[in-house]
């Protein structure tokens, strides 16, 4: 009986160990898998438009992350600029997002994905002009996404409020699209 309990009671901790503590990547990952599983078991919304809203929210989130690191480490103010603009537009189209996914019972994720956390860390880890290279590059990569990412969602998602939510987004995504590629060609110069 001894024996039995101290198995269980060991299983019991590393179970406990693995659901508290673990790989910060993992629980990155999780934040995005699991909204998407909790969609998809529960269907608030048909599959496309509970995907996009994910995808949207998680690359809202990347943008906002970054932007707040290049207003602290950019060097070149217009790439200090951008980040602030990308913080205040991002955040702006993040809580609207929340709204319309609370609204629908449709889960988010809390945290950027893997990919997009290790993103993160990668540019994070620059400084002075190879950080300014590497978040601009970044934001060129990533708005052309989100670009795609919108207009496909505003053509093909069927759920009304987050089709319409595409639609009105996606001007200011192609703005800020424009915007870095402009700020590509300037720090390309330099």
């Amino acid at each position: 009986m001894k024996r039995l309990s101290y198995v269980a009671a060991t299983l019991m901790t590393v179970w406990m160990l693995q659901s508290c503590g673990g790989n910060t990547e993992a629980k990155h990952e999780d934040a995005v898998d699991s909204a998407q599983a909790v969609n998809k078991e529960t269907a608030p919304v048909d599959q496309s438009s509970s995907d996009f809203a994910v995808k949207a929210a998680d690359a809202g989130l990347k943008e906002v992350a970054l932007g707040k690191i290049a207003q602290e480490k950019g060097v070149n103010p217009q790439v200090k600029a951008f980040g602030e603009q990308m913080v205040a537009d991002h955040s702006k189209a993040n809580d609207e997002l929340k709204s319309i996914a609370a609204a629908k019972n449709i889960t988010l994720p809390d945290s950027v994905g893997v990919d997009y956390k290790k993103d993160i860390d990668d540019i994070s880890k620059k400084t002075g002009k190879d950080f300014d290279k590497a978040y601009v590059d970044a934001m060129v990569k990533d708005h052309n996404d989100a670009v795609d990412l919108f207009q496909k969602a505003s053509n093909d998602v069927s759920d009304p409020e987050l089709k319409a939510f595409a639609s009105k987004t996606l001007p200011t995504l192609q703005a800020h699209q424009t915007h870095v590629k402009t700020l590509d060609s300037l720090l390309k110069k330099k």
